[in-house]
């Protein structure tokens, strides 16, 4: 049976969504979940620092190169992408990837396209402005991860998840209620 990952790709109106699914999921989650939330560097830290407060799991910044692990909550702070080894997977910022959002939610997804052969990946693409996070999206559904984009329905922008699912057909469309039950029962 392979490990689980779970990634979420969010920029405007993210945090709030963020939110309500880290606090609704629980203290015994056990599926580690990798976060690129668009935002400035300079608010990362207090945004991590809040959302490890006042959540019951564990939530980490990932600021150089991170292992990740079981029931933990990750945040890039920067454009991360997978390394994988035999033993180990880490996440690790790196520079050399040109966007104009930060982190760049196609360079993790895009990372992650590797992983799917070792790892059960659940990709979710948030309420945003642009299409970051779409094409990788479409990759990660084609190389045989679950993924899904929020419905129109409540996205505060509806920008990154539509174009997801225009790009692909078999990206599933849920509202954020649907994606919480979703993840609830994608970490039994």
């Amino acid at each position: 049976m392979k490990e689980k990952l779970i990634l979420i790709g969010a920029s405007t109106g993210g945090p709030g969504h963020l939110k309500k699914i880290l606090a609704s999921i629980g203290g015994d989650f056990q599926v580690p979940i990798v976060i690129a939330q668009h935002m400035n560097p300079a608010f990362i830290k207090s945004f991590v620092k809040q959302f490890d407060s006042e959540l019951p799991q564990k939530v980490s910044i990932i600021d150089d190169v991170h292992s990740i692990e079981k029931g933990h909550i990750y945040i890039c702070s920067k454009h991360c992408q997978f390394q994988d080894d035999r033993y180990d997977l880490n996440l690790k910022c790196v520079d050399c990837v040109e966007s104009y959002y930060n982190p760049s939610v196609d360079c993790i997804f895009q990372s992650a396209v590797k992983l799917v052969d070792k790892y059960d990946i659940l990709a979710i693409l948030l309420t945003g402005i642009g299409q970051d996070g779409a094409n990788a999206m479409s990759e990660l559904q084609n190389h045989g991860a679950t993924c899904i984009a929020e419905s129109e329905k409540s996205a505060i922008v509806f920008g990154m998840p539509k174009r997801a699912a225009e790009l692909n057909s078999k990206v599933q469309v849920l509202d954020l209620d649907e994606i919480i039950l979703f993840i609830k029962k994608f970490g039994e």
